[in-house]
């Protein structure tokens, strides 16, 4: 069951910045009553010139943040579940790194969830979005941690859909390929050749999804060229994985290696 956004509950993490701030913005100007929650406390600037709620602490522990959210909204129509990171780095990424990805990107999906659920099947309905990008479904050179926790958020999303779609949830995964944010930024070189010339403002991003919600379509994609790659990669997937070792190796020249 699909949400409509005028009057609609709505909680989005990793809203002080990027596509976080973008779903805030077009979210109000679409008539939704905002909670919105970073660690950053610049979230409480975007807040307040939506009239909005902000929330600033650790949104890998959701569950106070539903509590919250719920005591100002009344329900929570729609979670965006936003927030995330992308440390750069392979398989010899530091332990910490790794759980801490594991952490923000995939658990505090499901913990959010965990909350969510009970008052959501008890009245028959709830939206829940997940912010997953299209490393979700393919991959991302040059940070693994990213790659293998977007594929596990990807894979949760899938899980709630098939599970509870029938008691009134609805899921949507949010796939976006290069998008202008800090996070882009940080990718250096690589990233910029892998996504330059597909790169999209987090305001392109906000509207496609404000048009998606009333679709209820599982996945959100942003650069519909994504569902060709994702095609690709199931059917001929050694020839895709070869393609993405020829990227790799552009990126190593790059990068001097």
């Amino acid at each position: 069951m699909s949400v409509a956004l005028t009057d609609a509950g709505v909680v989005i993490t990793g809203a002080a910045r990027g596509i976080g701030e973008a779903l805030a913005r077009r979210f109000a100007a679409d008539g939704a009553r905002l909670v919105l929650a970073d660690m950053d406390t610049g979230v409480t600037e975007v807040a307040e010139s939506l009239g909005a709620t902000a929330v600033v602490g650790d949104v890998t522990a959701p569950e106070d943040l539903v509590g919250q959210a719920r005591s100002v909204l009344g329900e929570i129509d729609l979670f965006c579940a936003n927030a995330g990171v992308a440390p750069m780095g392979g398989e010899d990424a530091p332990e910490n790194v790794w759980a801490n990805t594991w952490n923000v990107n995939v658990m505090a999906h499901v913990r959010a969830a965990n909350a969510l659920l009970p008052k959501w099947l008890e009245r028959g309905r709830g939206h829940f979005l997940a912010t997953v990008s299209a490393a979700g479904l393919l991959t991302s050179l040059g940070s693994a941690p990213y790659s293998v926790t977007k594929h596990a958020a990807l894979a949760f999303a899938e899980w709630l859909s098939a599970t509870y779609r029938h008691r009134g949830i609805s899921v949507q995964a949010l796939c976006p390929q290069g998008v202008r944010t800090r996070m882009y930024e940080q990718t250096g070189a690589g990233g910029k050749l892998l996504m330059g010339d597909s790169l999209i403002e987090p305001a392109q991003v906000a509207d496609l999804v404000a048009a998606k919600i009333a679709d209820d379509e599982f996945l959100i994609l942003p650069h519909p060229e994504v569902a060709h790659y994702y095609v690709h990669r199931a059917a001929e997937n050694d020839r895709w994985l070869a393609g993405m070792n020829k990227l790799q190796r552009k990126v190593e020249e790059l990068d001097g290696r």
